[in-house]
């Protein structure tokens, strides 16, 4: 899995040069705060959602984005620095078209209690979730580059053997601009007592294990029923499907038709250059 993630971003660096440069020209201007909100006004009322969810929009996050409950409510969580125009699609279809309504959609499945998916045999919802969520982030994009996540996937997997000044060095080679470098190296390494000894926080790795997972078994999952489950693996579809109840479920508004939904899935595996080779090794 390292070595996808290598052969990720080095085909980014191919056609684009530096990180740098692939920002500036996918992610589009960095936009203010109304116009953030606007953008996420309107992406709510696409899929009727603007009066279930609360938007809380920091400075202060450590992630781009997150679903919390305030008070018993949805609150999307939005950090506003150097958020780009193009990306603030990709945050709210992982965010709120994955997350949250995957939420939403296993509170009518049996398996909503733990015990019953114990039962079942279930498997964890991860990696297939934020695998999910992160195809869904670049989805629309001109260039659905995996860049992002093949880069956390490479910095948690660096973290776990060099220290933090050994990590933000080796970072160089991928990302000159050392703010955004120290963004990736304090992320990996948050929780971590003394960070001058190897260890990190691993779980950034199931990004890009799910969305390989994903895409290379893309032809044979019902991606509908995927969501419909609610908070399910791609591997247990099929075995719950005749138990799952779909009448009152949502599907995202860019997963409703399937077959160009199944064509975005395509160009991602054609864009990130991710051949048979890559694929066989997932």
């Amino acid at each position: 899995m390292p070595s996808s993630a290598i052969h990720i971003m080095q085909n980014a660096i191919k056609k684009y040069g530096t990180y740098e440069k692939f920002e500036d020209q996918t992610g589009g201007k960095v936009l203010q705060r109304s116009a953030i909100m606007a953008l996420i006004q309107r992406y709510l009322k696409r899929d009727e959602l603007e009066k279930e969810i609360m938007v809380n929009l920091s400075e202060d996050l450590l992630s781009r984005g997150s679903m919390t409950r305030t008070k018993g409510k949805p609150t999307l969580n939005v950090r506003i620095v150097d958020l780009r125009e193009y990306w603030v699609e990709g945050l709210l279809r992982h965010e709120i078209g994955t997350h949250y309504l995957r939420s939403y959609n296993n509170k009518f499945q049996e398996w909503y209690n733990w015990r019953v998916r114990k039962d079942l045999g279930m498997k964890p919802a991860n990696p297939t979730e934020e695998g999910l969520a992160s195809l869904h982030s670049v989805l629309l994009r001109k260039d659905p580059c995996l860049w992002r996540i093949a880069l956390l996937y490479y910095v948690a997997y660096k973290s776990t053997f060099m220290s933090l000044k050994e990590l933000f060095r080796d970072l160089g080679q991928f990302v000159s601009n050392p703010y955004v470098r120290w963004d990736y190296c304090i992320r990996a390494k948050r929780g971590q007592g003394d960070t001058s000894l190897p260890g990190g926080f691993t779980k950034d790795q199931v990004y890009l294990e799910g969305a390989l997972q994903l895409l290379k078994n893309r032809k044979n999952i019902d991606f509908h029923l995927l969501v419909q489950c609610g908070k399910v693996s791609w591997e247990d579809v099929d075995s719950i499907a005749l138990l799952a109840n779909v009448k009152d479920t949502k599907v995202p508004f860019f997963m409703q038709d399937l077959t160009a939904y199944h064509k975005y899935l395509d160009k991602i595996v054609e864009s990130n250059d991710l051949n048979d080779l890559i694929m066989d090794d997932v």
